[in-house]
């Protein structure tokens, strides 16, 4: 039987297991998803003991995303964003891997939304902003920054390349009146009735993609249905990135359809 599981400080609250074992279900996989919270310092030992132990497969989750870069052999997307989520032991070295990244793509791509070319607004420039930013740049994007500290959202421009600016959030309704796509990677409307976004800055065209899933409907998701805009909720990020750890670990194709009626059970 192999073992994949997540390593966070807190990880009860996860959503990760059911959806991976539903994957393992559907497929007949003899596989458990197990999670692991060490204490904050113990982190390397953690790591370096699932490597002992035979642990096929780990997702990484707060607060470890920056410290296990510096412990596996990260791929070049990981390096560049600076994060890793998901660790594979199958080689001889642990690698490092950011399926945010994909995750946030393949959200909106599953939703019909092209990249590649489109302008883009992401308002956060934290840990999931910086993973989104690269996945809309490297799709073809353009993707303005803007966060409550503008030079935050300068440093991550400057790491995305030429194909990012950097703002801040007064900016944001301006940016919006040519944007194709708007995503927030803050933690507003996180369990409060709150939007990132003025409601009268959004528009029909628009397709409007919030990283936040709990609550599932948030307020920015809401106000941008009233004002005729696409939405895309944040359990489909959490979803494909969850898919993108799967198919990377096993290398097979995903259940999504599985993997997603499992999640949204849970949420």
């Amino acid at each position: 039987m192999d073992v994949y599981g997540l390593v966070g400080n807190p990880v009860g609250h996860s959503r990760s297991p059911p959806m991976h074992e539903a994957a393992y279900d559907e497929l007949g996989i003899d596989a458990r998803y197990v999670t692991f919270e060490p204490a904050e310092p113990n982190i390397a030992d953690a790591v370096a003991g699932a490597d002992a132990l035979g642990i096929a497969g780990l997702n990484v989750t707060v607060p470890f995303k920056r410290d296990v870069l510096d412990l596996v052999e990260p791929d070049p997307l990981a390096e560049r964003i600076g994060a890793v989520n998901t660790i594979d032991f199958s080689g001889d070295t642990p690698t490092g891997h950011n399926t945010d990244a994909g995750g946030a793509r393949r959200a909106l791509t599953s939703h019909g939304v092209a990249l590649d070319g489109a302008n883009a607004v992401l308002v956060g420039a934290g840990g999931a902003g910086r993973a989104i930013a690269f996945a809309i740049a490297d799709a073809g994007a353009s993707v303005a920054i803007a966060n409550r500290t503008v030079e935050t959202a300068a440093s991550l421009a400057a790491d995305v390349g030429d194909a990012a600016s950097a703002h801040g959030l007064d900016a944001v309704p301006g940016l919006l009146a040519d944007a194709d796509v708007l995503v927030n990677a803050t933690s507003v409307g996180m369990g409060e009735d709150a939007s990132p976004v003025p409601a009268n800055a959004l528009h029909a065209g628009l397709t409007v993609m919030d990283a936040v899933y709990s609550p599932l409907d948030t307020r920015l998701l809401r106000d941008a249905r009233d004002a005729g805009a696409d939405t895309v909720d944040g359990a489909w990020m959490l979803l494909y990135q969850g898919v993108e750890a799967f198919e990377r670990w096993t290398g097979r194709d995903a259940p999504v359809d599985a993997m997603n009626a499992a999640l949204r059970a849970r949420l």
